[in-house]
């Protein structure tokens, strides 16, 4: 049976995005069957990050509420074998339920190795059907003070669930020096383990905006970060990259 992990944030701007497909890709690189679901209603972009711009016709509360079976409205990436996305929609329709949505992930477990959820930003009604039927989580956070605030009020909303982890996106060494800060200080103010920590890297957007999974690149910079998450995820003893 296949592992649900949701990737979420308490605030937008954190690149949960871009971590989603990073690591999603990666797994697929490694063999394994990956479904990506995008729950970001109305403001969807997992399909930019994968490489997949506008290929979907089908979305998750297509198949949540049985217009349509999940192996034909996942779309599978033309060039990485075992990946795949099931996109959101522009809006919300009135009879989606939690129940449904788990009944979508119950499906989706029997058929993939893992399924990573694009969970919108904030702790709404869209990141609570994200987190309704998930395994663990992936709470990503950059080194703000505001960002690791939020991400506190994301553990809490996550009380129950078996094994959430932060990953610290976007680390400018620099920056950390004159905020007089450390991840380790980061990691006690979110009070979570570390799954993994990601640079600045500016590939992430050229990627993005060029169709190219951010997986396919060299691996250094955030490539190599998703990489190494993929192979924690997977149970690997990775060391967590230093970023000078």
């Amino acid at each position: 049976m296949g592992v649900v992990i949701t990737v979420t944030s308490g605030k937008g701007g954190t690149g949960k995005t871009s971590i989603t497909g990073g690591v999603a890709a990666s797994l697929a690189l490694m063999g394994r069957r990956v479904l990506c679901i995008d729950m970001d209603i109305g403001l969807r972009n997992l399909d930019i990050s994968l490489g997949l711009s506008d290929r979907a016709l089908m979305d998750f509360t297509d198949v949540a509420m049985g217009y349509c079976p999940l192996a034909r409205a996942a779309v599978n990436h033309p060039e990485l074998p075992g990946l795949s996305l099931l996109t959101a929609p522009m809006s919300l329709p009135s009879g989606l339920t939690a129940g449904k949505v788990r009944a979508l992930l119950d499906t989706a477990r029997s058929l993939y190795d893992a399924i990573l959820i694009d969970s919108p930003a904030g702790l709404g009604v869209g990141f609570r059907m994200a987190a309704c039927g998930a395994d663990r989580a992936l709470v990503v956070a950059t080194s703000d003070a505001s960002s690791l605030r939020d991400a506190q009020r994301t553990v809490l909303a996550l009380a129950g669930l078996g094994q959430v982890h932060l990953v610290m996106n976007r680390i400018q060494p620099k920056l950390l020096h004159k905020l007089r800060t450390t991840i380790d200080d980061a990691m006690d103010t979110a009070g979570l383990p570390l799954m993994g920590v990601v640079p600045e890297d500016p590939r992430v957007m050229l990627a993005a905006n060029r169709g190219i999974p951010l997986a396919t690149l060299e691996r250094k910079g955030a490539t190599l970060a998703c990489w190494n998450i993929a192979q924690r995820l997977e149970g690997r003893q990775v060391p967590i990259m230093r970023i000078r």
